[in-house]
């Protein structure tokens, strides 16, 4: 049966060690707080350009704040690399992508709630039609143009996607 919204949707909820303890939908995961899995993707053009979007005012989490990720919530039994693919070809409006590179997974927690993060990363260079229900805004920026929006404090950035992006620069400061 498919969920009537986006609240419904049954998710693994898991652990401070990323393991399964059960499932619940999304509305009860939010309301009482339950880690559960999430992936971020950083998209690239074939400029090298970061996909940098507004995300709609309809959403359960952070509605009408920008951010530098596609990706969503993993859905009960899905693993981080399916739920990778198929979240950055729905939020980019395309298919054949190649499989998003893992970079690496931590324990986000701070506005919004906890989740277990694994950041990816991948290049689109076919033009992209982000899906209307979860992009109100977008845009390919350069690195310099990015690092100057989430300096400048004029955008509300996602807390999460904000927090990962500060963990993608450490980790390539270390040279991973």
């Amino acid at each position: 049966m498919t969920p009537v919204s986006a609240a419904d949707e049954v998710l693994d909820v898991v652990d401070r060690d990323d393991r399964v303890v059960g499932r619940a939908r999304r509305g009860e995961v939010y309301a009482e707080g339950l880690i559960h899995r999430c992936v971020f993707v950083l998209a690239r053009d074939a400029e090298g350009r970061v996909f940098v979007h507004r995300r709609t005012a309809s959403k359960l989490v952070f509605p009408s704040y920008y951010d530098m990720f596609v990706g969503g919530v993993l859905g009960a039994g899905e693993g981080y690399a399916q739920a990778a693919l198929r979240e950055a070809e729905e939020e980019l409006g395309v298919s054949g992508l190649p499989q998003p590179e893992p970079l690496f997974k931590f324990l986000y927690e701070g506005p919004g709630g906890a989740w277990w993060s694994y950041v990816h990363e991948v290049r689109c260079e076919g033009v992209v039609r982000p899906q209307e229900s979860e992009v109100a805004w977008h845009a390919f920026l350069t690195e310099d143009d990015l690092a100057r929006r989430v300096a400048g404090g004029e955008w509300p950035w996602v807390p999460d996607g904000l927090e990962a992006y500060r963990r993608l620069a450490e980790y390539r400061r270390r040279g991973a």
